[in-house]
């Protein structure tokens, strides 16, 4: 089985889907999420731990797409050997497997994991850097582009799709934005299913 997740709503999952499928893996067995991974609390991830049984093999684009910190990801990948379910990534330039259970493939996964967690940790820095810099000259500006839709625009949007009653590029168009902005604007749609097929994982024993 695979998981696959991006951090904003805007992002696609094409590209891990593909990779996942193209190694084997069936769509209504890729388990998916549209979230940070600053929490567990994903609802892809806990479908896939709780569908998971002894002797399966869990495949991710890349050992950073399991968890949002080197913590979370070494508990998950923990937690998965101590059940018997091995884990294997596709696009890490150090590639990890659990089957292998050599002192180097251990010492792999402590190292990728750990450099996926300081290249959030400098990103975190340059941007309070930034902030910090901008407030030392007195400008109220905040980092980054400013907001192009106020709050009650974007619970308008939201409105308007949840029901479906228009399309998205229709209500950028009414707002005067771009259908990317408004992607980012909008809270996530509600998640019928966890899978890359749209459907629930068939019931397992």
């Amino acid at each position: 089985m695979g998981y696959a997740r991006v951090s904003t709503t805007a992002q696609h999952l094409d590209r891990q889907i593909a990779a996942l499928e193209s190694a084997g893996v069936a769509p209504e067995r890729v388990f998916v999420d549209k979230a940070t991974g600053a929490h567990t609390a994903r609802p892809g991830l806990q479908a896939l731990l709780t569908y998971a049984r002894p002797r399966d093999l869990v495949l991710c684009y890349t050992l950073d797409r399991l968890g949002g910190s080197l913590r979370d990801t070494l508990n998950i990948v923990h937690d998965l050997r101590e059940r018997g379910i091995g884990m294997r990534t596709l696009a890490d330039p150090i590639p990890i497997n659990t089957a292998d259970d050599s002192a180097t493939a251990r010492l792999a996964l402590a190292l990728l994991g750990l450099f996926s967690e300081l290249e959030r940790v400098y990103n975190a820095e340059r941007i309070a850097h930034a902030r910090a810099v901008r407030e030392a000259k007195g400008d109220g500006r905040g980092v980054g582009r400013p907001r192009a839709l106020s709050d009650d625009q974007v619970a308008y949007a939201a409105h308007l799709r949840d029901p479906l009653e228009r399309t998205v590029p229709d209500i950028a168009k009414e707002l005067g934005v771009g259908t990317a902005t408004l992607y980012r604007a909008l809270p996530p749609c509600p998640v019928l299913a966890p899978t890359a097929s749209g459907t629930e994982p068939e019931a397992r024993s």
